[in-house]
């Protein structure tokens, strides 16, 4: 159940972008990471340029990006987060073209018993599914 952030420095980001950027990061979440689509929320924060900075400087002509994930702790191998991450970048490159010399992606696994969504901790949906998987093979 990823949760996606991406920062623009692109207040005026159009409709056309912010639709290619959710729907690449969804598809990358699934792809990537084995992640379910339906689970998986992408938000797009944009900003004035002026407000965003590399190295102590305003990107200037470029779009300034960042994307943040959060999954579920222990659900992911290094190589797949390595490829959501170079597909993320690219994915970025390609919708936003001229990128600053930074443009980030960073991905934060959080404990099962401090993460959930619809008021469930991902524990306890785990172990909802194993009960029911359980209960199915009985």
């Amino acid at each position: 159940m990823p949760y996606i952030r991406v920062t623009v420095s692109d207040p005026d980001l159009s409709a056309a972008h912010r639709t290619a950027l959710a729907e690449g990061l969804t598809d990358l979440a699934v792809s990537a990471l084995g992640k379910s689509a339906a689970r998986t929320t992408v938000h797009i924060n944009t900003v004035p340029g002026g407000h965003y900075f590399v190295a102590g400087r305003p990107v200037g002509e470029a779009t300034g990006a960042h994307v943040e994930v959060s999954v579920t702790a222990g659900t992911n191998s290094a190589e797949e987060k390595s490829r959501f991450i170079t597909g993320a970048y690219a994915l970025l490159h390609e919708t936003l073209d001229l990128l600053p010399p930074v443009t980030g992606v960073a991905l934060y696994e959080l404990h099962p018993e401090s993460y959930g969504y619809n008021g469930i901790t991902q524990l306890d949906h785990y172990r909802r599914v194993a009960e029911t998987a359980e209960a199915r093979s009985s």
